[in-house]
């Protein structure tokens, strides 16, 4: 069975001394307990495996209960222990209870390791800065790449870019309709109806819903939210329409690049530029079909610069860098890239009509940036993807 790479960095986690929570996020689908169980079955510490799925569990004294038999374990064993909790954001009040067993086990010097998993980063980040501040470290579960893909599914480029980076899916590339399915009632309403719905209360969850669809059918196009307010019916305003939007990025399947620009005050101001995480969700919100794809250019143009640019996205996350685009004056770049005080501009050449040479104009405001054009000769798009180009100088 294909291995990922975040096995070989949670194994490589589990057997350093006991530091840290080790906490496993992201999106649903990507393979996160896979992940977790391909590792156990390598390591050679006691482990207790529980899943915070049945809701009729979930309570924070079956939390307890649970980490209490991890702790026999742990006191049995020379080794020590292993406690894994999966999707441990489905725990009320989870974070206050994680923080007072693991300093109670700290103080008493109990060698039991954890670690904990959940597909709402935006819950699980809630409560780890409210409560476990400097007890944990984050790995990071994104959609799975195009080499992923190729070396576990056998893609081409081209399957890539129509069925992306969900695992679950790839065995019914064959059967649009199966797999168009698969994405809804395994990807997209229980990310959207569920995960999303769980952040925080939503007032109206069908804008939310219909937001995700139109942003996901625009990817790699900049739509303005006073555009969006006449395309959404009983779409609220701005303020509401920019909300729905971050907690869709929490989701990890869709958000807005911001305008580049060295004063914050006008990135947070630019309307946003729709990205998807996957170019899955934006073939499977426009309907789109493997015919759609070779014939429609300007569409097969969205879907390339949106490959690039989750690939670029879930690089960053990793990586610790911010993806924006730029324009001004008519020039236009379709991906920039900071890091600290580096800068790298990316033009996508995807086969869609559009000006070209938007760099040139970049980097004369910004001359220490570096450049490339993802497409061409020197840069080709399967290359860029396999992860053969740095990003930075």
């Amino acid at each position: 069975m294909f291995q990922r790479q975040l096995v070989t960095q949670l194994y490589a986690r589990v057997q350093e001394p006991r530091r840290f929570i080790q906490i496993v996020t992201g999106p649903r689908q990507t393979g996160k307990t896979t992940a977790v169980t391909q590792m156990l079955e390598q390591v050679k510490l006691p482990v207790h495996f529980v899943s915070a799925d049945d809701p009729l569990l979930t309570s924070p004294e079956w939390l307890r209960r649970e980490w209490d038999q991890a702790r026999l374990f742990a006191r049995q064993s020379p080794e020590g222990a292993l406690f894994v909790v999966d999707e441990v954001q489905k725990v009320s009040q989870w974070s206050s209870l994680v923080k007072l067993m693991w300093d109670e086990d700290s103080r008493l010097h109990v060698p039991l390791k954890v670690i904990l998993t959940g597909s709402s980063s935006l819950l699980l980040q809630k409560g780890l800065v409210e409560s476990l501040m400097g007890r944990f470290e984050v790995l990071y579960s994104p959609h799975w790449n195009y080499v992923e893909c190729r070396e576990a599914f056998d893609y081409r480029l081209d399957d890539f870019l129509q069925f992306g980076g969900y695992p679950g899916a790839a065995p019914l590339r064959d059967e649009p309709d199966r797999w168009m399915r698969y994405m809804k009632t395994s990807v997209v309403e229980p990310t959207v109806a569920q995960d999303v719905l769980q952040m925080e209360e939503v007032r109206k969850p069908a804008l939310l819903r219909a937001l995700f669809f139109l942003g996901a059918s625009y990817s790699a196009q900049e739509v303005s939210y006073t555009k969006l307010l006449g395309q959404l019916q009983d779409a609220g305003n701005t303020v509401t329409l920019a909300h729905y939007l971050e907690l869709l990025q929490s989701a990890g399947i869709l958000c807005g690049l911001s305008k580049f620009a060295l004063q914050k005050i006008r990135v947070r101001k630019s309307s946003p530029r729709f990205m998807v995480f996957d170019t899955s969700l934006m073939v499977f919100a426009a309907g789109a079909t493997s015919a759609l794809l070779r014939e429609d250019t300007t569409f097969r143009g969205h879907v390339v610069e949106s490959a690039v640019g989750a690939y670029l996205l879930a690089r960053g996350q990793e990586e610790g860098f911010d993806v924006y685009w730029w324009r001004e004056q008519g020039s236009e770049v379709d991906f920039i890239l900071q890091k600290g005080v580096a800068l790298t501009a990316i033009e996508v050449k995807s086969g869609r009509i559009k000006g070209v040479g938007g760099s040139l104009a970049f980097l004369k405001q910004h001359p220490q940036a570096f450049s490339y054009i993802v497409g061409d000769s020197s840069c080709p798009l399967e290359d860029f993807l396999s992860g053969q180009f740095e990003l930075f100088k």
